[in-house]
């Protein structure tokens, strides 16, 4: 190999390297601060996600509000904070949320309505159990869509919002599902 030739292919190499470091800049942060991949396990928020959807969580946006009611969450599970769950946002802060005869009340303020959840249910759903959540500074009440089967605050507690690490903002996989995750319109009647 010639000079000429050894220099063209040294010039090659550093140009590769630099694109490497270039694309590791720009997508370490986005990856680390930004947006983040999670596989569901699991059956607690059928029919809405199935085990093996691949959703792209959207860290940035509870820097800037607070999660609202109806919004598909990850966070660390409270108990082991190794492990992340999925499920919906029902009870904000400062509410007091009761779960009785397959409803869902939801009380501010001396003001109390019944939740309607058919925006994202095409059947009426009926949430087991008796009990009665006041939700303080920064805690959330967080339920699985499939109720029946779901490890949720029901079964663990009220989730503080230190533990959040974002909104499911869109669903990669399968293919046939693609799709942005959109909020519901989520009001209590």
């Amino acid at each position: 190999m010639g000079k000429g030739n050894m220099k063209n292919f040294f010039l090659f190499i550093w140009e590769t390297v630099k694109i490497f470091i270039i694309a590791a800049l720009i997508v370490v942060p986005i990856r680390y601060f930004l947006f983040q991949p999670f596989i569901v396990r699991g059956e607690s928020m059928e029919p809405n996600f199935h085990t093996g959807d691949y959703l792209i969580i959207d860290e940035i946006s509870y820097r800037i509000r607070d999660p609202q009611r109806g919004e598909v969450i990850v966070f660390k599970y409270p108990n082991n904070p190794v492990h992340r769950y999925i499920k919906r946002v029902i009870g904000l802060p400062g509410e007091s949320v009761e779960i009785k005869d397959g409803k869902i009340f939801i009380a501010k303020a001396g003001n109390t309505k019944i939740l309607d959840e058919s925006t994202y249910f095409t059947e009426p759903i009926l949430t087991s159990g008796n009990y009665l959540f006041n939700l303080g500074e920064n805690e959330y009440l967080v339920l699985g869509d499939n109720r029946a089967a779901s490890s949720d605050s029901r079964a663990w507690g009220l989730l503080p919002e230190k533990y959040i690490i974002g909104r499911a903002l869109f669903r990669a996989w399968p293919v046939s599902a693609l799709a942005k995750i959109q909020t519901p319109f989520y009001q209590a009647q």
